[in-house]
């Protein structure tokens, strides 16, 4: 609360601009409120509770693969056939 020149003492409510995280739409809420507008406040209230609690998140992995019986063949070629272009990289 602040009070002006004359010692009157002014109420203030700071509010921001949010989206609600069910829908979507953009609303003014009073800062520090709740994260669904009035319309999804009630539809959330009704969804039933979590089963499991959260847990730490583990990526998936699978083996290597691997293929047997290859060689990686690389041929000898002449490298000078290229010329380099006029023109600084």
């Amino acid at each position: 609360m602040k009070s002006d020149e004359k010692g009157e003492v002014k109420k203030q409510i700071g509010v921001e601009l949010k989206y609600c995280e069910h829908c979507g739409s953009l609303w003014v809420r009073e800062r520090g409120a709740g994260v669904y507008c009035n319309n999804c406040q009630l539809k959330v209230a009704d969804l039933p509770a979590g089963k499991q609690k959260p847990s730490r998140i583990v990526l998936p992995v699978r083996p290597p693969t691997v293929v047997e019986e290859y060689e990686f063949e690389v041929e000898n070629e002449d490298f000078n056939d290229f010329e380099a272009a006029g023109g600084a990289a």
